[in-house]
C-alpha cells in the first residue's frame, strides 16, 4: 500500500509541476513579469508539496505505525514553513510584484491538479 500511495503522490508532484510550467508559459505570452510572479506562487506551491511528500513517503518502520501521523504533521508543517518563507522572500525582495498572479497561481496549483487526482492516478 506505502509503495502505491508514493507513486499516486509522485504523479500528483510531477502534475503540480508541470501545470507551474504550463502555467507562465501561457503568462509569458502575456507579460514576462506576469509570468514571473505567477512562477514564483506556483513553485512556492510546487515545492512545499514535494517536500510533504518526501517527508511523508519516505523511508519509514511498519513496525511503529503511530509515527505516520506524526511524519504527516510534521511534513505539513514543513510545507507551511517553506511556502510562508517563499512569499516572504519575494514579497521583500520584488517590489514590482503582482500578488494576484503569485497567490492565483499558488491556488491553481494547490487546487486543479487534486481535482484531477483520478485521471493522474491511473
Amino acid at each position: 500500500m506505502h509503495n502505491l500511495d508514493a507513486r499516486r503522490a509522485k504523479r500528483l508532484v510531477l502534475a503540480q509541476l508541470a501545470t507551474v510550467v504550463a502555467m507562465v508559459l501561457l503568462t509569458s505570452l502575456y507579460d514576462l513579469r506576469i509570468a514571473r510572479d505567477a512562477a514564483i506562487g506556483g513553485l512556492a506551491a510546487w515545492l512545499g508539496n514535494a517536500l510533504l511528500a518526501l517527508w511523508v513517503f519516505g523511508p519509514y518502520r511498519a513496525q511503529n505505525p503511530g509515527r505516520i501521523v506524526a511524519r504527516f504533521y510534521g511534513g505539513e508543517l514543513l510545507k507551511i514553513v517553506v511556502i510562508v518563507l517563499v512569499f516572504a522572500a519575494a514579497m521583500r525582495g520584488l517590489e514590482d510584484l503582482n500578488p494576484v498572479a503569485v497567490f492565483g497561481a499558488f491556488l491553481i496549483v494547490q487546487v486543479l491538479p487534486p481535482l484531477l487526482a483520478n485521471r493522474i492516478a491511473s
